[in-house]
């Protein structure tokens, strides 16, 4: 038993459960939006399962591809697939059952999104590649994201409207600009192993101002999507708010690199459960 209990520590520690936090939000935003409400029991429990074996693959997929980097980087050195704890038949395992969950859950939803479910996959998986080629990878992490309230909508309604691209658009920015903060940390190990990133190719000042304009596109397509989806007064201070939100976390970055994680993981948490709650607030008050 206790070595079960430390082997499911160790895989959570390898994918980081506790920043589901991230997609989780969105997703039932865009399922609270296209229900015009409350969409049901069987819905959120399918929404949680499909949003987390699908973060839960990409996670591990990440970690088999980059073992061997994160082995050289004093940062990563000490996660468990990189220290010896996990093998990589384990986490090869961990991939494949997670994404069969997510294969299983999206047929049992609807139709069109079982067809979706092996092209999202695919994308999720290739982030961990492009660091090798291309900079673009920190918008690739933004797309995979950005997929999850597309996801949740297609639950709820077996369609893609208008509205949900822009949400999608907005979680996009939002996550590629604060993925170009987090890449700060690795600007000379990525240099010294020719890995791809805007930090390494153009440096840090640069690196700032393209977060920053990734935020601030961020909010405008979230409050296109506030208005293109018909909603009201506590939707727009969600949007507008996330504003606010976003450029005390540019700010905090700023003032001090060591702050990094602060900004990354307590901030960007913080808004997707603020801009969560409002939208909800939003639906009760209309």
């Amino acid at each position: 038993m206790q070595k079960t209990l430390k082997k499911l520590k160790d895989f959570n520690e390898l994918v980081m459960f506790e920043h589901s936090i991230f997609s989780l939000p969105f997703i039932f935003i865009a399922m609270i939006v296209a229900a015009d409400g409350w969409f049901g029991f069987p819905l959120l429990f399918l929404g949680v399962f499909a949003a987390l074996s699908a973060r839960n693959f990409a996670m591990g997929v990440n970690r088999y591809a980059d073992r061997d980097i994160d082995a050289k980087n004093p940062r990563t050195a000490g996660r468990p697939n990189v220290d010896g704890r996990l093998d990589s038949g384990s986490v090869l395992i961990f991939i494949f059952v997670n994404a069969l969950v997510f294969v299983i859950v999206a047929y049992m939803v609807n139709p069109l999104a079982f067809k979706l479910s092996l092209p999202i996959l695919l994308v999720l998986a290739s982030y961990s590649y492009f660091k090798r080629f291309s900079s673009l990878a920190h918008i690739v992490l933004g797309v995979s994201l950005g997929l999850a309230p597309i996801a949740g909508v297609v639950a709820v309604l077996a369609s893609v409207p208008p509205w949900s691209v822009l949400l999608g658009l907005g979680v996009i920015f939002w996550v590629a600009g604060f993925d170009l903060l987090y890449s700060l940390q690795d600007i000379e190990f990525d240099k010294q192993n020719k890995l791809h990133s805007i930090p390494s190719q153009y440096g840090a000042q640069a690196t700032l101002f393209i977060s920053a304009l990734f935020h601030m596109l961020s909010v405008i397509f979230w409050l296109m999507f506030v208005w293109v989806a018909g909603l009201g007064f506590f939707a727009f201070i969600a949007a507008f708010g996330s504003g606010f939100v976003l450029a005390y976390e540019q700010k905090l970055i700023r003032r001090d690199f060591s702050k990094i994680d602060r900004a990354f993981f307590t901030v960007n948490g913080y808004l997707g459960v603020a801009f969560l709650a409002l939208i909800i607030l939003d639906k009760i008050s209309s």
